[in-house]
């Protein structure tokens, strides 16, 4: 699955996980540990948890209702709420208390993008804004990427492998609003986007098995970030420089100035962030965010498409309907319910692993809920994703029922949608995909919920009401879904399934 050997790197990680804690006293807390993890059993339920995240966590979950429990990582204790308070008050934090853990990206990516995270400001409101004026251009690569990388001109089915078709299609999709035409089809500038996306996850994962100290050892050896940067400058040097020679002759609202992710950067950024590395790091670190998610999301929604095919002829003839009366438009999508209800309840199900709101303690006094319980400086706080799972918020929670919140909105949704939402908790039933609760926290939740999720979704309905009318699609063997690769915190699709496709004999000329 990565691309290094992780057999080596975990059992190197046990090894120094048992030296260092033989040296250093156990960490004094009155938080509840799962059962099993006291003295030299702390060590085999680190293993347990770096295997079996999701039974952990469950077991924890449940154990420990609106309260916070205590896992044993390889090298400290990782702490996981529960309950719609403690999901409250983590979403609210300030960054001063607790802030973003993702995956090492302090190595990954670099520290300097986000002491000053300028591109981040510029996707949640630059880029959500724009997303409807942007659509057509959306739309058509969409089309044209389909068409270029599946390359289905006859009617017979095909056995295509998911992961890499899906991610080609996504990569150049994202960057013809990146960086627009025509380099969003240059394919050595879209396989270096792809190959950063790829390994900045995997390395991600393999920095944050190692011991903290030695972290910022090996982090920059692991990392990619200025090589690739290095690398990009062919392709978007020219283009960087070229509209800032613009800008400095005719102005900031220069004739003819694309509308897209690199102008909308150049009119935050300052000093090095307005130099041509600077924002190509800015356009790489987007890139990264948007391939690998939608790329995951997309082909965990194709498994399930191709598992429970019943979904099938409903969501097309809804799309095929939409685009008639209203054609391909951002506000059409929202016409798209059962499309929308799909996807979410995929995201529900698959998820990215069995906790979210993933925060590091940085406050020097430990981070203290409402209720008194106090998270130690520079701990992991993250909250349980059993939530999605559990049947107080869901009906038979673990059954796949794609038009679920579909019909949660047409049952309820006109009762409540004239109710006065003080505390921002909206009933689920009122829900579309980009929606975050306490219950669903796939985008993250509150003040730092995902600022690309209206994009993500955008692209995806799109993608898959296109899939629906262009293609006919069923699983490599009927009722077989790939089973998705699990690791600690972490879980993606398999990146090795596959699926039939097949252009349908009534395409949809004219749609």
């Amino acid at each position: 699955m990565y691309d290094l050997d992780i057999r080596a790197l975990l059992l190197y990680a046990l090894a120094a996980a048992v030296a260092i804690r033989w040296f250093q006293s156990r960490e004094k807390s009155n938080i509840p540990a799962i059962p099993g993890s006291k003295g030299l059993l702390y060590y085999v339920a680190a293993l347990r948890f770096l295997r079996n995240g999701f039974d952990v966590v469950n077991q924890g979950y449940y154990q420990h209702r609106d309260g916070v429990f205590r896992v044993p990582g390889l090298f400290r204790w990782e702490y996981i709420a529960n309950g719609p308070q403690h999901t409250a008050e983590m979403a609210a934090a300030p960054d001063g208390s607790a802030q973003r853990c993702v995956l090492a990206v302090d190595y990954t990516l670099g520290f300097e993008t986000f002491d000053n995270p300028f591109h981040i400001v510029t996707i949640r409101r630059n880029l959500t804004q724009n997303i409807a004026r942007c659509f057509p251009q959306v739309r058509d690569e969409i089309v044209h990427a389909f068409d270029d990388v599946l390359a289905l001109d006859d009617k017979e089915w095909r056995l295509l492998h998911v992961v890499p078709n899906v991610m080609k299609i996504v990569a150049r999709t994202s960057n013809r609003l990146f960086v627009g035409l025509p380099l969003c089809r240059e394919q050595e500038f879209l396989d270096l986007c792809v190959d950063f996306a790829v390994k900045s996850f995997t390395r991600g994962i393999i920095i944050g098995l190692l011991p903290y100290f030695l972290r910022p050892v090996f982090g920059p050896l692991l990392s990619t970030r200025k090589s690739t940067v290095r690398r990009s400058l062919k392709f978007l040097g020219p283009m960087i420089n070229d509209r800032l020679d613009n800008e400095r002759e005719y102005g900031p609202n220069w004739p003819d100035k694309p509308n897209d992710l690199t102008s909308w950067l150049l009119e935050v950024a300052e000093g090095e962030g307005r130099t041509a590395p600077g924002l190509a790091l800015r356009i790489l670190l987007t890139n990264q965010a948007a391939i690998h998610t939608t790329t995951m999301t997309l082909t965990a929604v194709l498994y399930d498409l191709t598992a429970y095919p019943a979904h099938i002829l409903p969501m097309r003839e809804e799309a095929e309907r939409v685009v008639a009366a209203e054609g391909w438009t951002k506000a059409s999508l929202g016409s798209m319910h059962k499309i929308d209800s799909f996807i979410r309840e995929s995201q529900r199900l698959r998820g990215n692993g069995p906790v979210s709101l993933g925060r590091k303690v940085v406050a020097k006094d430990g981070f203290v809920f409402s209720d008194g319980t106090r998270i130690p400086y520079g701990a992991l706080l993250t909250v349980a994703a059993t939530t999605h799972y559990d049947p107080d918020n869901f009906a038979d929670p673990d059954v796949f029922d794609g038009f679920r919140f579909s019909r949660m909105r047409e049952q309820y949704g006109p009762a409540h949608e004239h109710e006065d939402d003080k505390n921002g908790e909206a009933s689920i039933f009122n829900r579309h995909m980009v929606s975050t609760a306490r219950e669903h926290l796939v985008f993250g939740h509150g003040r730092h919920a995902c600022p690309g999720r209206f994009f993500a979704a955008t692209e995806l309905k799109t993608m898959l009401a296109h899939i629906l009318i262009e293609y006919d699609v069923r699983a490599e063997t009927e009722g077989l879904r790939p089973l998705d690769e699990c690791i600690g915190l972490l879980r993606t699709p398999s990146r090795e399934g596959k699926i039939w496709v097949r252009r349908r004999e009534r395409g949809s000329e004219g749609l």
